[in-house]
């Protein structure tokens, strides 16, 4: 690959200028060392243009709101449709041009201290850049719901709406203490460039930026509108007339009556193969755009899919370890020893504890082969994620820690930042006090609720400091999150065994607090790229993720309190979207580690003890591969191996399925490797505004399918409607087991 260097270059940069400060016009030969920023971000930046508008409060506060309230709603659907940023990114252009135009230019209070106007003249890019942080606050999944969803729908215990609000507005705002503190060494680095970033830059440049079309060709504006036309017009076919393209399962049609044959080929309840989907929304819902993701890293991804889905499954299910065949292949249910499913109603007591006695009655918890599997990629995704980042990046880590206390040499966009007044590091630590102190005042006033102790939080707290930089420097370079909530309910659920509130309480806390630092990073990132003033995105992002986590509250109670059996799958009619997988997949998790805990299931007392090898193989495999590269200098495609990614590729999975993977990896295949290599033009042109434009299209065709049939409850039934046409996938096929609607071996 011709910019494997590139990509993998270390944290510190040698520069190539020995200018001692930075003009707002730099030259071409002074760009990035990262050939995709170079080739996406411009190296200018005019500080003239005003960013603290009448009009971004305006439509930042109405892109946040909005975007909250639609990625809320559709959380709760069999397929969670997520609305990006982007489709605000867009919207919001025209409105903003028209407010420059209506509104009066009158200034206010004119020659005095607070002289403003409503109108300071045309809409600009940086005014665009702060709408659309705002809308990336209530882009996000706020995933402290998922306690509110657990508790209230789930176990059927109170919590009040106060409470719930204390919990999701003080893990949203811990994360800000994270990302204050990991700045230097996330933001200002040249090689930390976070890929998704270059969507929304490629996309601002395309809104704001007059190009000369080429002969024959297109300007990206043009391109946009008609990638963003075709992605409107087709979505009507998964989202509505031909569901069945979301999961194109053809050995399940070759084999109607084989559980072996669907259990291989059902891309949404089996191991997908040659199962592919042409439903966007499906394709970018778990794993993000694929046309963002550098080909190495979905390499990486792609192997470390296969190894868990295609070696280690099958031969896991067919050896009968953990009984798997007695269970489902895939599946993220629970279940008894006789492959039922698990009442988890009988094992709770009447304080909302384990009641051990009833679980002696009813037996040990088992899981589906995959999920155990999957269990087990988590834990060498932890071990590896550290091992990898110490080996490969320990050296500059330590540098950047020196540099603190001295001038170090700077990229181009890190001399231009320089230029505006920085966020002291006083505002962050101030929050991330005040935010702790809240956070231990709800614990223990109401512990009958979150039943977690205040050391808890501490507790907490020290998780995720310790684990933010490291997943920082994956994301920032790979564009993948590894998933390291299964150490926090761990180490909780040793500790603290027979409470599920608190469990999940400390999960959320130590590891969501976590990832929210590093969302606010990738914000600090953009703002970077776009010479946004730094104090500004920080003001945007401190209102724009209060609003987030208000919205976001009122919408899931609103649907809690109003769709009858949300999220039940039994008493749910046929065909309801409301089916919650990923509160689903949280609420397993809280039975698994928090109500019955770690040590009957994976410690000395479980069925899966086994798995916590996965602990050792995660540490060696990072080590494994520095060793080749130490050995092989030269080689610099084996540093490319990113074990994190690799052994954490499946983290998703479940509630992400098989045709999430496969054809997410196709796209990224053709986009990262073959447009890239290939055809470098049309990539740096349009390959981004790409991705943008099938965000946006299939965002607004979802929001029109659901206001205009799916309120009225007017829908299609034949056979293009079932997703996957597999119904035997998630048959046992262990003898004597019966389970409705499967053949008894």
């Amino acid at each position: 690959m011709k910019s494997a260097h590139e990509i993998a270059a270390p944290l510190l940069q040698r520069s190539q200028s020995h200018q001692s400060h930075a003009s707002d016009e730099l030259t071409g030969a002074e760009n990035s060392p990262i050939e995709q920023v170079a080739l996406t971000v411009p190296i200018t930046d005019n500080r003239n243009l005003p960013v603290v508008t009448f009009r971004m409060w305006t439509l930042g506060t109405l892109a946040c709101a909005l975007l909250s309230f639609l990625n809320q709603f559709f959380w709760y659907r069999r397929e969670p449709l997520s609305i990006t940023s982007i489709s605000a990114q867009i919207a919001v252009v025209p409105l903003g041009h028209l407010m420059a135009s209506v509104i009066t230019d009158r200034v206010f209070f004119k020659g005095k201290r607070w002289e403003f106007t409503l109108n300071p003249g045309p809409f600009n890019i940086k005014e665009h850049v702060l709408i659309t942080i705002f809308a990336n606050s209530g882009a996000g999944n706020v995933y402290a719901i998922h306690i509110v969803s657990a508790v209230k729908i789930f176990y059927k215990k109170n919590l009040t709406f106060f409470v719930s609000l204390l919990v999701v507005i003080t893990t949203q705002v811990l994360g800000f203490g994270w990302a204050g503190i990991f700045r230097r060494y996330l933001v200002e680095p040249a090689a930390m460039w976070w890929p998704q970033n270059l969507v929304q830059v490629s996309l601002f440049r395309a809104l704001h930026e007059k190009e000369e079309r080429n002969k024959g060709g297109l300007t990206r504006n043009q391109f946009f509108l008609i990638a963003f036309i075709c992605s409107f017009a087709y979505y009507i076919f998964p989202g509505y007339l031909f569901p069945i393209l979301t999961s194109l399962s053809w050995m399940c049609w070759i084999f109607p009556s084989s559980v072996l044959a669907q259990q291989l080929g059902s891309g949404l309840h089996g191991l997908g193969v040659g199962a592919i989907g042409f439903d966007w929304s499906s394709i970018s819902s778990y794993l993000g755009s694929p046309l963002s993701s550098p080909w190495f890293a979905t390499a990486n991804i792609a192997i470390g899919f296969s190894l868990v889905t295609y070696v280690i499954t099958p031969v896991a299910y067919w050896f009968d370890i953990y009984k798997a065949k007695t269970f489902p292949i895939f599946s993220d249910d629970l279940f008894t020893a006789s492959g039922q499913r698990y009442n988890i109603s009988a094992i709770i007591d009447s304080k909302f504890h384990l009641d051990s006695q009833a679980y002696e009655r009813e037996g040990p918890l088992h899981l589906s082969i995959f999920f155990a599997m999957s269990y087990g990629a988590s834990f060498a995704c932890l071990t590896a994620t550290v091992v990898h980042v110490f080996l490969f990046h320990g050296k500059e880590i330590w540098q950047l820690s020196k540099s603190a206390f001295q001038e170090s040499k700077m990229d181009v966009h890190t001399k231009l930042m320089r230029k505006y007044k920085q966020v002291p590091e006083w505002w962050f630590m101030c929050i991330l006090l005040v935010n702790i102190g809240a956070t231990m005042f709800a614990c223990e006033y109401y512990n009958n609720q979150l039943q977690l102790p205040w050391w808890g939080i501490f507790l907490a707290c020290g998780l995720a400091i310790f684990f933010t930089l490291p997943v920082g420097i994956i994301t920032a370079t790979t564009n993948q999150t590894p998933a390291l909530n299964v150490i926090t309910e761990y180490i909780i659920g040793y500790i603290y065994p027979g409470f599920p509130v608190a469990n999940i309480l400390f999960k959320v806390y130590g590891y969501i607090s976590m990832k929210q630092g590093i969302t606010f990073l990738q914000d600090f990132k953009l703002g970077h790229y776009m010479k946004i003033p730094p104090r500004t995105m920080f003001m945007a992002q401190i209102v724009g993720t209060i609003i987030a986590a208000l919205v976001h509250l009122g919408t899931a109670w609103w649907l809690m309190e109003t769709v009858p059996e949300i999220c039940d799958r039994a008493m749910l009619p046929a065909g309801s979207p409301w089916t919650c997988p990923g509160d689903h997949v949280f609420y397993d998790a809280s039975v698994i580690w928090g109500l019955i805990g770690p040590r009957r299931i994976f410690g000395d007392q479980g069925f899966y003890s086994a798995t916590n090898w996965f602990f050792l193989g995660g540490a060696i495999a990072p080590l494994l591969v520095w060793l080749a590269y130490k050995a092989f200098p030269n080689q610099h495609w084996i540093r490319l191996i990113t074990m994190p990614v690799l052994l954490g590729a499946t983290v998703n999975m479940p509630p992400a399925t098989a045709v999430n993977y496969t054809s997410w990896i196709i796209i990224g295949f053709f986009s990262g490797f073959i447009a890239y290599r290939y055809y470098r033009n049309w990539w740096s042109r349009h390959n981004y505004v790409l991705s943008g434009a099938l965000d946006a299209g299939l965002a607004f065709m979802g929001v029109l399918l659901y206001l205009c049939l799916g309120m009225e409850h007017v829908s299609l039934s034949w056979w293009g409607s079932d997703p996957d046409g597999c119904p035997l996938a998630s048959c046992p096929t262990a003898s004597g087991v019966f389970v409705k609607g499967c053949p008894v071996f």
